[in-house]
Protein backbone atom coordinates (compact mmCIF):
# COMPACT_ATOMS: atom_id res chain seq x y z
CA UNK A 1 0.00 0.00 0.00
CA UNK A 2 1.44 3.37 -0.61
CA UNK A 3 0.60 6.28 1.30
CA UNK A 4 1.22 9.89 -0.15
CA UNK A 5 2.52 12.22 2.67
CA UNK A 6 1.27 15.29 0.91
CA UNK A 7 -2.30 13.99 0.70
CA UNK A 8 -2.28 13.25 3.87
CA UNK A 9 -0.56 16.87 5.19
CA UNK A 10 -3.67 18.59 2.76
CA UNK A 11 -6.12 16.48 4.35
CA UNK A 12 -4.90 17.06 8.01
CA UNK A 13 -4.41 20.62 7.27
CA UNK A 14 -8.25 20.74 6.49
CA UNK A 15 -9.44 18.95 9.42
CA UNK A 16 -7.45 21.11 11.90
CA UNK A 17 -9.01 24.05 10.12
CA UNK A 18 -12.66 22.65 10.32
CA UNK A 19 -11.88 22.24 13.88
CA UNK A 20 -10.23 25.74 14.58
CA UNK A 21 -13.22 26.99 12.59
CA UNK A 22 -15.53 25.47 14.40
CA UNK A 23 -14.30 26.12 18.11
CA UNK A 24 -14.17 29.93 16.75
CA UNK A 25 -17.78 29.64 15.78
CA UNK A 26 -18.94 27.82 19.19
CA UNK A 27 -17.27 31.26 21.50
CA UNK A 28 -18.99 33.81 18.76
CA UNK A 29 -22.34 31.66 19.54
CA UNK A 30 -21.43 31.28 23.56
CA UNK A 31 -20.88 35.20 23.45
CA UNK A 32 -23.84 36.12 21.39
CA UNK A 33 -25.95 33.75 24.03
CA UNK A 34 -24.38 35.71 26.62
CA UNK A 35 -25.91 39.27 24.98
CA UNK A 36 -28.93 38.62 24.62
CA UNK A 37 -30.40 37.23 27.33
CA UNK A 38 -31.24 39.52 30.27
CA UNK A 39 -28.81 40.11 32.98
CA UNK A 40 -31.70 38.75 35.66
CA UNK A 41 -35.16 38.47 34.45
CA UNK A 42 -36.22 37.75 38.06
CA UNK A 43 -35.26 41.12 39.55
CA UNK A 44 -37.91 43.35 40.89
CA UNK A 45 -39.22 45.48 38.16
CA UNK A 46 -38.26 49.50 38.41
CA UNK A 47 -40.42 52.37 37.85
CA UNK A 48 -44.26 52.46 37.79
CA UNK A 49 -44.39 48.57 37.04
CA UNK A 50 -45.65 45.81 39.67
CA UNK A 51 -44.48 42.42 40.53
CA UNK A 52 -47.38 40.38 40.03
CA UNK A 53 -46.11 37.28 41.70
CA UNK A 54 -45.08 37.33 45.30
CA UNK A 55 -43.59 34.30 46.56
CA UNK A 56 -44.17 34.49 50.08
CA UNK A 57 -47.83 34.36 50.29
CA UNK A 58 -48.24 30.61 49.36
CA UNK A 59 -51.36 29.55 49.24
CA UNK A 60 -52.62 26.17 49.30
CA UNK A 61 -55.77 24.68 46.87
CA UNK A 62 -57.69 23.39 49.69
CA UNK A 63 -57.47 26.91 51.51
CA UNK A 64 -59.51 28.05 48.79
CA UNK A 65 -62.92 26.55 49.43
CA UNK A 66 -64.07 23.17 47.82
CA UNK A 67 -63.92 21.23 45.23
CA UNK A 68 -66.95 22.88 43.56
CA UNK A 69 -66.20 26.68 44.32
CA UNK A 70 -63.34 25.67 42.47
CA UNK A 71 -64.53 23.99 39.69
CA UNK A 72 -66.82 26.78 39.35
CA UNK A 73 -63.80 29.16 39.06
CA UNK A 74 -62.10 27.58 36.18
CA UNK A 75 -65.25 27.71 33.94
CA UNK A 76 -65.92 31.13 34.96
CA UNK A 77 -61.98 32.50 34.47
CA UNK A 78 -61.66 29.55 31.61
CA UNK A 79 -58.03 28.82 33.11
Amino acid sequence: MIFSYRKLLVRLRYMLLFMALTVILYQVMFVLSGWIQPVNKYRTPTGKSVKVFDQQEHVLLSDKGSMSQRLRLFYWYGE
